[in-house]
């Protein structure tokens, strides 16, 4: 689907909120509960991967 938005027009005119836009689907997040196993606590992971960015 292609939506040509024109100068000073917003997208909820074109698309009302409500309306589902084919072919998105919505993300199940149940599925993910428990799968991620960590051998360490993820407040230092955290603050190691920050540490990358210096």
């Amino acid at each position: 689907m292609t939506i040509i938005l024109k100068k000073g027009q917003h997208l909820e005119d074109v698309l009302p909120i409500n309306t589902p836009i084919q072919g998105i689907k919505k993300l199940n997040a149940k599925k993910y509960v428990g799968i991620l196993n960590l051998n360490e606590d993820p407040l230092e992971i955290q603050k190691r991967m920050r540490n990358e960015w210096e």
